[in-house]
């Protein structure tokens, strides 16, 4: 067991695919780790130490920054295929052959290219705040919503009480569970992570309407899917619209919806105690009890 924790773990570096990838991990070794696939403009320090802590506590976390985001060298693709090749090298590069496998937002949309490209090396998948190809982002340009455009477009003092409006409803008891989080956030004193730079945001929106706009039958990609998964959303989630949850759990062959109540993007951050519990009762379910469940599915 490391005796790390989020706020003392170390960054470490590791070479792969001519990229500098930097990481940070810890938790109880043994078993399968599971790695972690930031939102949007994230870095190693925009997780929830509450998340990271509490799974850290019954397997290996690892978390880490994509090319080009943060600490870590090269560029940012312009698409999720990209990243998720560049993902795939970084956990080759640490010497896995076997993940469990956790995306929020954008990252989990890097977290289902992943699993399509390399169904071998995951396990089992967990979807947060995030949204299958050609999406419903409402009459947002760019598939990117209407509310994310106001709230990212507006100046807040101090900075950080962006992730308050991203991350939660306006809500009294949704606001305090937000002020909680911060301090979580900002818990973290030494040795923090790097500022993303000004390329990262436009290559990862650039992303997104891509994502948003691939061709074919809508959903039918999400068939190949067949990991078990755990798709987790907020009832009010104005960034992801919460209805793309929705139509993951209805379209992959062996997923689990969980809706959080007054809650928005950041709905595991606001209920992160129950998350913890779900996650790790998901993760630690046998594998032969999920091919039970797919198979009386297909049925």
């Amino acid at each position: 067991m490391s005796t790390y924790t989020a706020t003392t773990v170390p960054t470490q570096l590791v070479e792969a695919n001519g990229i500098r990838f930097a990481y940070r991990r810890w938790g109880k070794q043994g078993g399968l780790p599971l790695v972690f696939n930031q939102h949007f403009t994230g870095n190693l320090d925009n997780w929830d130490p509450a998340i990271l802590d509490g799974l850290g506590k019954e397997r290996e976390v690892i978390i880490f920054n994509n090319a080009g985001v943060a600490s870590s060298s090269g560029e940012v693709p312009t698409t999720f295929a990209g990243m998720a090749k560049n993902a795939e090298a970084f956990i080759d590069g640490l010497g896995l052959t076997k993940v469990d496998l956790l995306g929020f937002s954008i990252g989990g949309m890097i977290a289902q290219q992943i699993t399509l490209d390399r169904p071998k090396l995951i396990r089992k998948l967990i979807l947060v705040g995030t949204a299958p190809r050609n999406h419903d982002a409402g009459d947002g340009e760019g598939h990117i919503t209407p509310e994310t455009a106001a709230i990212f477009g507006a100046t807040y003092n101090p900075p950080e009480h962006l992730w308050l409006k991203v991350f939660f409803t306006d809500s009294e008891k949704s606001q305090a569970a937000g002020r909680a989080y911060l301090k979580r956030y900002l818990s973290r004193t030494k040795n923090r992570d790097t500022p993303i730079g000004d390329k990262v945001a436009p290559a990862q929106i650039a992303a997104v309407g891509e994502w948003g706009s691939q061709p074919g039958e809508r959903f039918a990609y999400l068939k190949d899917i067949k990991q078990p998964t755990l798709v987790v959303s907020g009832n009010h989630d104005v960034i992801v619209y919460t209805v793309n949850s929705l139509y993951l759990a209805q379209n992959m062959p062996n997923a689990k919806l969980i809706l959080y109540a007054d809650a928005n993007h950041g709905s595991w951050y606001e209920n992160h105690e129950d998350f913890v519990f779900e996650t790790n009762r998901f993760l630690d379910a046998s594998d032969e009890i999920a091919s039970i469940v797919t198979s009386a599915a297909a049925d």
